[in-house]
């Protein structure tokens, strides 16, 4: 039996407790479905070691990013803070919030002191959903990206960007911020402005989610093939709403791409990988 095409998560919390208790399962699952690499990303400066343990533990499979997400939850109930994580996880909404800049204090240096290990910035960006993000925090959060689009490029390393509710700013920003290597996740905004980013070189990853979103498939439809990219967003954007989404589910990206865009599965696992490698060259280590 033939080995299944190699493919790329390139946007994963495999660092999340929601993976606490079978991540050596979830991994093979991975492994199994062709997943040849799995980018980590954070959402607090709380999850840096979280995601470097992760990088070492499969250290032939998981990448790292460091960044700080736009929403942050409240310590005091977020992993990590006064709350136990199962307790976190499935009985206590965490409070969440627009992110601040007393929450990147030490991300540079966190960066500059693992910077071998790292192989982009993210999760960064914009999300102006009315519930966690006021107007007067917009001004905040657009200094936090900026300033985490800067390490970027003091660092020459990609930027794997969250945007909702906010497409036409980031795309804005990374533009005049001149930023050259950008990973738009999960994208929620219209075709019109997706093909501006495409004009500026930027990738945009597809998460299993499009099984059930008539958004992502408008999108895939217009982005040209080498602009995309896979992800997974576990343990979010899974096919079946509020069940936990996994690496192994990165095929069903790959399937919903071949059929929007009439291609075959290789076809789209090909130019994806070299994308996602082009985009992450680091990568490189775990393919070649």
């Amino acid at each position: 039996m033939s080995s299944p095409p190699l493919i790329i998560d390139c946007h994963c919390h495999l660092a999340a407790v929601e993976f606490n208790e079978d991540i050596d399962v979830i991994v093979a699952s991975a492994r199994a479905a062709g997943v040849g690499a799995i980018v980590v990303v954070p959402e607090s400066s709380r999850e840096f070691q979280r995601v470097l343990d992760t990088g070492k533990r499969f250290g032939d499979i998981a990448a790292p990013c460091f960044g700080v997400h736009p929403v942050q939850e409240d310590p005091d109930t977020a992993e990590g803070g006064g709350i136990p994580e199962e307790s976190a996880r499935t009985q206590i909404m965490p409070v969440q919030r627009s992110v601040r800049t007393t929450d990147i204090q030490s991300v540079a240096e966190y960066i500059d002191s693992n910077l071998e290990q790292l192989v982009g910035i993210g999760e960064i960006g914009l999300d102006f959903t009315p519930r966690v993000c006021s107007r007067e925090d917009r001004d905040e959060q657009m200094s936090v990206f900026k300033t985490q689009i800067e390490l970027a490029k003091r660092f020459d390393l990609p930027v794997n960007v969250h945007s909702r509710s906010a497409s036409k700013q980031v795309i804005g920003m990374l533009r005049d911020l001149g930023v050259s290597k950008a990973l738009l996740h999960a994208f929620d905004g219209r075709p019109a402005t997706a093909l501006e980013g495409v004009s500026l070189g930027y990738y945009f990853s597809v998460p299993p989610s499009i099984v059930r979103s008539e958004q992502k498939q408008k999108l895939v439809a217009r982005i040209p093939l080498e602009n995309l990219c896979l992800e997974t967003d576990s343990p979010a954007l899974g096919p079946v709403k509020g069940c936990r989404n996994e690496p192994s589910n990165l095929r069903i990206s790959c399937e919903q791409i071949a059929r929007i865009k009439g291609v075959s599965y290789e076809t789209v696992a090909k130019v994806t990988t070299k994308n996602a490698l082009k985009l992450f060259p680091k990568l490189c280590k775990f393919i070649l």
